[in-house]
């Protein structure tokens, strides 16, 4: 009877026990986070580069007299539309003129010389050298009278080309000097606007002509613009270290002017190898850093530190951090910590 009272405590105790480790593992199963498992793939992309300026035109001119002296007569306002070869503006043709006629005599009186010198010479009575003198000072006035032409011809300003006058920078009446800006244009038609931006050497080194752009204005932030890059700095900027690109942009029949403000999106045609994920893999990103969770046996989890090369729509491009990693966890992963236990689930099961 004895050994009957003894032995049933130790049944009853062993039962509890065996209860208790059920419990723990049904509690423990209920614990674990489903989750979805993704394979890193590896892709043939290009890394888009990323960049914003302003528009200008391809044929903006910046016109001036080439002398000096009183703008006469200003024939155009700012926002005038101008034919190629159109008379724009006069300068004040008194001085210039006199200087045209002054050569004009000089050369005459330079001929007289020659001439005479000439004459002189065949008949033994001026030297050789007198007739060299004479013969250079000759040539030397008729330069002189070419010079104060060719002022006088560039004394007018007229438009190189087809466009429309952007700005007037002075007016009838004051002194211009030579060089001196006296209208800003630009051209016209829908093929020639740039966009010109800035880009540090390692964007520069991928950029080639007629590599493609998505631009985006501010003044039309829903619209898509078409683009190709149309030039590439050779040297960069000495006071940004910058290297300038241009995409020449098809307007679409939109009005643009000079100054607008435009981002846009180059896709290289230079292409490379990269892992990609799916961005709901990243968890904690900062900027080019970021991690994701991976597990080695379904059950329990890793952090797992990554750098990010870019993010191409859902692709999101590695440079780091998955060497030996095939795959990695999507679904659940922000309810997840390094302590966590999963419970791997289909990828079909989710979507349902």
């Amino acid at each position: 009877m004895k050994k009957i009272f003894f032995l049933l405590p130790m049944a009853l105790f062993l039962a509890a026990c065996q209860s208790d480790k059920k419990s723990e593992t049904t509690e423990t199963a209920e614990e674990r986070i489903p989750v979805e498992l993704r394979q890193v793939k590896t892709q043939t992309v290009a890394d888009p580069v990323y960049l914003s300026g302003l528009v200008s035109n391809e044929k903006e001119a910046r016109l001036s007299f080439k002398t000096g002296g009183v703008i006469q007569r200003v024939y155009v306002d700012e926002g005038d539309r101008v034919a190629a070869g159109q008379l724009l503006a006069t300068l004040d043709l008194t001085e210039i003129s006199a200087q045209v006629s002054q050569s004009r005599q000089g050369v005459e009186k330079a001929r007289r010389d020659w001439e005479r010198a000439k004459n002189l010479y065949a008949d033994s009575v001026a030297t050789k050298e007198q007739l060299q003198n004479a013969n250079t000072a000759f040539e030397v006035a008729k330069e002189n009278q070419r010079i104060a032409d060719f002022n006088q011809k560039f004394s007018e300003i007229r438009a190189p080309h087809a466009g429309r006058i952007v700005r007037k920078l002075m007016n009838e009446g004051e002194l211009a000097g030579p060089g001196t800006p006296i209208f800003f244009m630009d051209g016209q038609g829908e093929a020639a606007w740039v966009l010109r931006a800035g880009v540090p050497d390692r964007d520069w080194a991928r950029i080639a002509e007629g590599d493609k752009a998505e631009v985006v204005f501010d003044a039309w932030p829903d619209e898509v613009f078409v683009g190709v890059v149309s030039n590439k700095a050779v040297a960069a900027d000495p006071r940004s270290g910058s290297f300038e690109i241009e995409i020449k942009v098809q307007a679409k029949g939109k009005t643009l002017a000079s100054g607008l403000f435009a981002k846009a999106k180059l896709t290289p045609n230079a292409v490379g190898q990269v892992k990609c994920v799916p961005i709901e893999a990243l968890q904690e990103g900062n900027g080019k850093d970021a991690f994701v969770f991976i597990t080695k046996d379904n059950q329990t989890v890793q952090k797992q530190a990554i750098r990010i090369a870019f993010i191409n729509k859902d692709c999101v491009a590695v440079s780091q951090g998955l060497e030996n990693v095939t795959e990695v966890i999507t679904s659940g992963s922000p309810f997840l910590t390094e302590r966590s236990l999963i419970k791997v689930i289909p990828t079909h099961t989710s979507a349902q």
